[in-house]
């Protein structure tokens, strides 16, 4: 659990887990992030805009520091979205 160093709560990670087994909002998680890339997910405005939009679309109310908090994470993880390694690693963090 990388995420914890960062400040991000595994409470809100487990209830975001949740809210996506659902499909319907899976996928309207899905479509906001299909086409990003490496450089979007080094970009803090971007990623801060992402959080936003993502915490609307899973009703999660996110603070200003937790949007910090995980816009640091993500930056420091180095995402590149075309690379299956990346991808499986953040399935294997999230699981």
């Amino acid at each position: 659990m990388s995420y914890v160093k960062y400040g991000i709560s595994p409470q809100l990670v487990e209830r975001i887990k949740q809210k996506l087994k659902n499909p319907v909002t899976k996928d309207r998680v899905k479509k906001l992030v299909e086409g990003l890339s490496k450089a979007d997910l080094q970009n803090r405005p971007t990623i801060k805009r992402l959080m936003k939009q993502i915490a609307k679309v899973l009703n999660e109310p996110l603070t200003s520091q937790q949007e910090d908090q995980f816009a640091d994470f993500i930056i420091a993880q180095k995402i590149d979205p075309n690379n299956t390694f990346h991808l499986l690693k953040l399935w294997g963090m999230f699981r």
